[in-house]
């Protein structure tokens, strides 16, 4: 991949930019007033709660029985861009699904935004909630923290399902973050938190609409809704663009993570309006069993833009 990449292939490689009856006694239970999302959106069977582990307190919808599924959200979004799947999941599996450190009502940290730390978080969370494997699914900036957490948990992963961005570190990683039109991954700092606060669904229209093949089919307006006033909240801007400043740091971790290549079955799924095969040929070096799908007509959105073939993909993998 090189630096000519046409704009339909930039513009998720752009974003990347996440009823347990196991929970610890430790778990807090999270009061209405302090979600982002009401308790009465999630799908039958869920409940929603915090966690403390790592430092860190997350907040966590666990719901369904079985085999563990984590389900890691990306920037701009939040543990509830997963409800359209977390139903069919819990059929046959735990489906457990946090907001990230940073991300929705979890705690806002200064600190730890490294995608090492933030799969340490979750490899924390799952083991509080009684689980020691889990099958890992990811978008965006959460499937830069299922790699991570694979790497640095592989006998504590099932499977691995990695969903259109792309790995820091890995192959020609700088062809995309030094792209000239992909001005967000260096947009962090004091004057640009000044300059979206207050603006902050502002701001995300331009990943919302730019990064989709169309606008019309991205993230619902309700959705967008719940995002930006979780986003707005104190620290959440900040926290968001600590992902995109921890990259050079993500970077080396994932260059050392990449000599030991993962055995588990990997998974990834873009869109042929975004990340196309560069993540594919990305995962292909860091995984021996690999399998890819670009689906048709799609942008970065997957799970918005085009759910009749990526929630059965994704349920198909899992199994």
């Amino acid at each position: 991949m090189n630096t000519s990449l046409p704009t339909s292939r930039r513009k998720v490689l752009g974003l990347a930019l996440g009823a347990g009856t196991a929970v610890a006694a430790a778990a807090l239970p999270i009061a209405a007033a302090d979600a982002a999302e009401s308790p009465a959106a999630l799908p039958a069977g869920f409940t929603e709660r915090r966690v403390p582990v790592n430092g860190v307190q997350l907040n966590v919808r666990v719901g369904g029985q079985g085999s563990a599924v984590l389900l890691l959200h990306g920037y701009t979004q939040t543990g509830h861009m997963w409800r359209p799947l977390m139903a069919e999941l819990a059929k046959r599996h735990t489906v457990i699904v946090p907001d990230l450190r940073g991300a929705g009502t979890s705690d806002k940290p200064a600190s730890g935004y490294d995608k090492k730390t933030l799969a340490q978080d979750v490899h924390a969370l799952l083991r509080s909630l009684g689980y020691e494997r889990a099958t890992v699914v990811g978008h965006d900036i959460g499937l830069m923290v299922a790699y991570a957490y694979a790497a640095q948990f592989p006998q504590a992963t099932d499977r691995v399902l990695l969903m259109d961005a792309f790995l820091p570190g890995v192959g020609n990683w700088k062809d995309v973050w030094l792209l000239r039109d992909l001005w967000h991954f260096h947009f962090h700092g004091e004057v640009p938190l000044a300059l979206v606060a207050g603006r902050e669904r502002i701001y995300f229209e331009h990943f919302w609409n730019d990064f989709a093949a169309d606008p019309a089919r991205s993230v619902p307006e309700a959705d967008r809704r719940v995002y930006a006033a979780a986003y707005a909240q104190p620290g959440g801007m900040r926290a968001g663009f600590e992902y995109f400043k921890s990259f050079e740091q993500d970077a080396k971790d994932f260059a050392a993570f990449s000599a030991t290549k993962l055995t588990m079955p990997v998974s990834v799924l873009t869109g042929e309006k975004a990340s196309g095969n560069f993540l594919i040929e990305q995962a292909r070096l860091v995984a021996t069993d690999v399998r890819g799908q670009v689906v048709a007509g799609s942008g970065h959105w997957l799970m918005e833009e085009a759910p009749q073939t990526v929630i059965p993909a994704i349920t198909a993998f899992i199994g």
